[in-house]
């Protein structure tokens, strides 16, 4: 009888010491994982659970890193700022286990989120087959979170996995976010990581965190119906914060250069209410990556729909890429203008190559520096009143203004005998006509004759500025705007 006691004693013992065992396992987030790349030149943090107390290192690149677990479970050290490597080398991370990350890089990561047009896979963009075909970058790793889901409450646990990107794992990859990522790759000759985040059809509200609404005094009421969320509360793919607290807070805070965002057709009603939305999504990012620099890169919405023939316009989009062009007052952000490469019948432009480029402009002229690249087309800076005209000034003229036409994928193309398209004209009675404008030097020169003393200019300022031309010679297309505020 005492045997047979004494060993269930020790049986016991032993499962106790298996389940101990199991518990106190160092864990890692996913978006820790074998294949990554670390970003160079900025603290990594590397941080996980296992059991209270417990101690835990953390090995790379000659560093080692130790924290003791809190009484929550949880640990982060951070790695001093890292030089970018193309070689592979493995993190290994050890507590009561042992991880080991395997063909780990050093290099630039970025975070590709939005709705449906930054969703949009390589294989369904234009030239998907040949550009499949094409994307073997060993120095480019993909991190797609799976799934659309949301959260009342930011979740530490996330999905998804590291895959170097090569023609078995790029297909389903943000189509936007991949020939971003190809270009600053080529051009930095650095790795570079991209994390697909991304929900068709969402707002942007939910993904604001709610730190971000708590930044703009306008958005307080938002910001108050977060913080009443509870574990319990029913929220879905429009709920503030919602989308956010599940699909973006489980990467966080990883160390990351900054961020793409092509988001807005569902908020295409909005004005100014979009523009504080912006600052709160940028705020709130800025805040959790814990990196108040994080470069955050934008698209304007495309031309769509019936082209309107009033001069007037203010139709559709119009107020929304206004918004987002007023948004540039954020510093460390910048703005891709595609009203040349929409499509009037489909809310999803196949052409995914230029708006990747056009980011990607952006973000090596002022994130990395090569200040010979100029960032943008030209952006509405002043206007002067001369008598029966008006003579507008733009910001990024580059080379030169140029009236331009973009086709396909086919680089832009100066129209030599062309007229500029598209301004429309009014004096003091608000009454719009379509004008005349040419290009002098840097400036463009707009007048009616139905408009004796002119006080006001609208540049593409409709849903579908499909005749728009203004270009600068870097062939990048001017961005929709207007002169006056009514």
């Amino acid at each position: 009888m005492k045997f047979r006691s004494l060993n269930r004693f020790f049986t016991s013992l032993f499962l106790l010491s298996i389940f101990s065992t199991a518990t106190a396992d160092v864990k890692l987030p996913p978006v820790l994982g074998s294949g990554m790349v670390l970003q160079r030149d900025l603290p990594v943090p590397v941080w996980g659970s296992a059991d209270a107390g417990e101690k835990v290192s953390v090995f790379f690149a000659g560093q080692t890193k130790t924290a003791k677990t809190g009484d929550d479970g949880k640990w982060m050290v951070k790695l001093e700022p890292l030089k970018a490597s193309s070689k592979s080398a493995s993190l290994i991370v050890t507590g009561n286990n042992k991880i080991s990350l395997d063909n780990v890089r050093v290099g630039e990561v970025w975070i590709c989120s939005g709705q449906s047009n930054m969703e949009w896979a390589i294989r369904s963009s234009m030239n998907a087959k040949e550009e499949i075909a094409a994307s073997d970058h060993p120095n480019i790793r993909l991190f797609n979170v799976p799934g659309h889901t949301t959260s009342p409450l930011p979740k530490e646990e996330g999905r998804g996995n590291w895959q170097v990107c090569n023609p078995k794992t790029s297909s389903g990859f943000s189509s936007v976010g991949y020939f971003f990522g190809r270009r600053l790759q080529k051009e930095l000759e650095v790795p570079v990581g991209l994390i697909g985040s991304n929900w068709g059809g969402t707002r942007i509200e939910p993904w604001t965190t709610l730190a971000g609404f708590e930044s703009v005094p306008e958005l307080s009421k938002i910001a108050q119906q977060v913080k009443n969320y509870k574990a319990g509360t029913k929220v879905g793919g429009g709920s503030p914060s919602a989308i956010y607290n599940s699909m973006v807070h489980p990467l966080a805070p990883l160390a990351m250069r900054g961020g793409i965002w092509y988001q807005g057709e569902s908020n295409g009603g909005e004005h100014m209410s979009y523009y504080h939305k912006k600052h709160a999504l940028v705020n709130g990012w800025r805040k959790v990556f814990q990196n108040d620099k994080l470069a955050f890169y934008w698209v304007q919405l495309a031309n769509f729909r019936k082209e309107n023939q009033n001069p007037e316009g203010g139709d559709g989009w119009a107020k929304i890429r206004e918004a987002q062009t007023k948004a540039l007052d954020i510093p460390g952000t910048g703005m891709a203008v595609i009203t040349d490469i929409g499509a009037a019948n489909d809310i999803h432009p196949r052409n995914k190559q230029d708006v990747g480029g056009r980011l990607a402009q952006w973000a090596l002229h002022q994130t990395y520096g090569k200040k010979d690249l100029v960032p943008a087309g030209p952006l509405y800076k002043s206007q002067k009143i001369e008598g029966g005209s008006i003579r507008l000034s733009f910001d990024h003229v580059g080379k030169g203004l140029m009236i331009g036409k973009k086709a396909g994928l086919a680089p832009t193309t100066e129209v030599k005998d062309g007229k500029l398209a598209h301004f429309a004209i009014a004096g003091e009675d608000k009454k719009w006509f379509w004008a005349e404008a040419t290009i002098d030097g840097d400036t463009v020169v707009v007048k009616s004759a139905d408009v004796a003393k002119p006080v006001a200019v609208r540049y593409g300022f409709t849903m579908n500025p499909a005749k728009a031309n203004l270009y600068n010679k870097e062939g990048i297309p001017a961005s929709p705007f207007r002169t006056d505020s009514w």
